[in-house]
């Protein structure tokens, strides 16, 4: 069932945060579901991978390009059919205007994120403002972006800019978007932190009394880029040097400050490399690809499963399903077929 974040994070708030899965393929959506959900109407098998988790499902500019934007929206409502107990959302990540715009007619987006950031205070509100109210017409939630992360996302390079607490609130007060992307010391990539730096939660406290009561903020650059899974990658010829990302210990304390989104991509990739690499270096006569999709799929909702207790999501599935039901059980409102 897709329903909006806002949804989501009604129920979240304050107490556990929701991952946000980059998908660019067939097989990471296989896996992810299986990660959240395990069973689908075909097959109930109590041993399969289960987090029993709500969750996001992010598309990004470059996976609409990869390919044709239709496979994706396509191998989802599948996936929605084939799942039928999985709760999620549906969201277009790091957007331009245009591109909002292109989702927002589409009818099939829950949520998109707006991100002018990289654009003086007053034009990323300009910009914000008018995407808002085009998606609000039609049922849309919003996300947006103030501060700038490290790192690169699609085109942008940025350069480390923590969010001020007093423009969030104004940022939000003039543009009426529906959650805030904060930069607090995280990246983009498998390059976040050198030495033994972390999160900014003096940054995050100060946000969360500034802006409304009980307003969601997302925090981006989230990957932890586990170590195993680097080591892996190198030891079957990759060349991943020095990688580090966000220790997942942090998550839950940022949920309690009002996080209630983690965007997760880098982890992903590592997964979906190392599977890749070790099953063609151990297997040099396989030219199948099949036998190695099928080894990521299972691996990659082993770690969703694993990323989903780390978030405090784990089993918070029906208790949402439930939430929802009392709200009246109400679709999203984007015409894309939701309940």
């Amino acid at each position: 069932m897709i329903v909006t974040t806002k949804d989501l994070f009604r129920h979240a708030y304050g107490k556990y945060a929701i991952g946000a899965y980059n998908i660019n393929n067939l097989e990471q959506i296989v896996g992810l579901f299986r990660g959240n959900l395990g069973k689908s109407k075909e097959n109930s098998d109590p041993s399969d991978v289960t987090a029993s988790a709500p969750f996001i499902i992010q598309i990004s500019r470059g996976s609409r390009s990869y390919t044709d934007k239709a496979f994706l929206e396509g191998m989802i409502r599948t996936a929605d059919e084939v799942f039928p107990d999985a709760i999620f959302a549906v969201h277009l990540d790091h957007g331009t205007e245009e591109v909002c715009y292109d989702c927002i007619n589409s009818g099939f987006y829950s949520s998109v994120m707006i991100d002018a950031s990289h654009e003086e205070f007053a034009k990323n509100i300009e910009i914000t403002k008018k995407v808002v109210d085009k998606a609000h017409a039609k049922g849309i939630v919003v996300e947006s972006e103030l501060g700038q992360l490290g790192g690169v996302e699609e085109d942008i390079v940025g350069s480390v800019k923590l969010t001020a607490p007093a423009q969030a609130a104004e940022f939000i007060a003039k543009t009426g978007v529906d959650s805030l992307a904060v930069a607090i010391g995280t990246s983009h990539g498998a390059f976040k932190f050198s030495g033994k730096q972390g999160l900014h939660f003096d940054v995050l406290e100060k946000i969360q009394k500034a802006i409304p009561k009980d307003f969601p903020l997302v925090m981006h650059g989230s990957s932890s880029v586990p170590h195993e899974w680097v080591e892996r990658i190198n030891n079957a010829g990759g060349k991943l040097k020095d990688a580090s990302g966000v220790d997942e210990k942090q998550y839950l304390p940022a949920a309690k400050l009002g996080v209630t989104k983690i965007n997760i991509d880098t982890d992903g990739r590592l997964v979906w490399c190392a599977i890749h690499r070790e099953h063609f270096r151990d297997k040099p006569e396989d030219f199948d690809l099949r036998p190695a999709g099928k080894e990521f799929m299972q691996a990659y909702a082993e770690y969703i499963k694993h990323k989903n207790s780390m978030l405090g999501s784990s089993g918070q599935l029906e208790s949402v399903r439930k939430s929802l039901a009392g709200s009246g059980g109400k679709s999203c409102g984007c015409g894309c077929g939701c309940k």
